[in-house]
């Protein structure tokens, strides 16, 4: 056989090898995630080293057995709103995580009305505030935004909150029973801020 037809078909065969490669992908399997519009995009496995600025968004990294839950269309709109709201007050990813992360352990990212006794006293909203401790009007606690707003300013107010792990800065706020419970939903917390900061 001629060497030039040989290599001329060795070639080819290696430049379909490599074009069936780059059509099929890699060879690794990707996760998807419903968006909430239903449709299942691909999403980069998490990993705090590669998926996440650890530096920027868990500058402590997280703390303790971390727990995940999957959001529906409405939870999904309500972290988003988290990430408006705290992206308006002018404050950074850092914000949004401690916020996302209190609304996860509080609501489960469910704006809750008010639930009779399975309730907290007066407790409504995103980061279960009470109006009867001045946070504002049922009305307004109800308002995602109003309720990012309301619960950035009490963190502000906080020494040191950006150096503080999650669940402290965000125990100072809340002044919750249970202070460490928020230590669990950093993680998903900083997933939510990668996922959605650049489009919320």
């Amino acid at each position: 056989m001629n060497t030039t037809i040989l290599r001329k078909s060795v070639l080819g065969i290696a430049g379909l090898a490599f074009a069936g490669g780059l059509a099929a992908g890699p060879l690794h399997h990707a996760t998807t995630t419903d968006t909430g519009t239903g449709d299942a995009r691909p999403v980069a496995a998490v990993q705090a080293d590669k998926t996440v600025d650890s530096g920027k968004l868990i500058p402590h990294g997280v703390q303790g057995a971390q727990s995940r839950i999957d959001l529906d269309a409405e939870q999904t709109t309500n972290a988003k709103a988290i990430i408006a709201a705290t992206k308006k007050t002018g404050l950074d990813e850092r914000a949004a995580v401690i916020s996302i992360g209190t609304a996860l352990q509080e609501s489960k990212l469910e704006n809750l009305g008010h639930l009779g006794d399975r309730n907290d006293h007066d407790s409504l909203g995103l980061f279960q505030q009470r109006p009867s401790s001045g946070w504002g009007t049922p009305e307004q606690i109800t308002d995602p935004q109003y309720a990012t707003t309301a619960f950035l300013k009490g963190l502000r107010q906080v020494d040191g909150w950006q150096d503080m792990p999650l669940t402290d800065a965000a125990q100072t706020v809340q002044v919750s029973a249970y202070p460490d419970a928020y230590a669990q939903w950093e993680q998903q917390a900083a997933d939510l801020v990668t996922q959605h900061w650049n489009n919320s």
